[in-house]
């Protein structure tokens, strides 16, 4: 929290800002594989099987190869196949991160099979020394293609060494 706090005075200040409505962003070697295995832990887990939804609550961590995401709580929506995972929704102070992005956000929705990622709420976008901020974020992991979308605000580092 402290982190974000610290990028949103930096980005109100920057003297260097562009603004725009919406803000295309290139993750670069960032592409996700979306068929790797993917592990949650969680302090508790919850499971409806009439609905073949589950909810792993408190301190939850997914991994999917080298991506991270942390939150409160993440809700898993299964498909017809055994082990299948159509959908995750995360609430509650959601981070996701890779070796290239670090991204927060209230809430953070991910269909695995295309590899979307949408989050929304405040969203800080962080690659390298640059950082973007806005109210929606779509990721193509499959791609490596990513926008920022509802007053973005970017702040570049000129010079800056990645």
């Amino acid at each position: 929290m402290l982190k974000a706090t610290l990028v949103l005075a930096s980005l109100a200040m920057a003297p260097i800002m562009a603004s725009a409505q919406g803000a295309q962003i290139d993750l670069g070697t960032a592409e996700q594989d979306t068929s790797a295995p993917v592990s949650v832990d969680a302090d508790q887990l919850s499971v409806d099987q009439a609905t073949g939804m589950a909810t792993f609550s408190g301190n939850v961590r997914v991994a999917q190869g080298d991506l991270r995401l942390a939150a409160g709580e993440v809700r898993v929506e299964y498909g017809t196949e055994q082990n299948e995972i159509r959908t995750m929704h995360a609430t509650g102070g959601v981070t996701l991160a890779n070796a290239e992005i670090a991204a927060e956000a209230k809430e953070a929705s991910y269909t695995i099979a295309s590899g979307e990622v949408i989050m929304t709420g405040d969203v800080i976008l962080t690659q390298g020394p640059s950082t973007m901020s806005g109210q929606r974020l779509v990721l193509d992991l499959e791609s490596g293609n990513g926008r920022m979308e509802g007053r973005v605000q970017t702040l570049f580092q000129p010079g800056a060494r990645q």
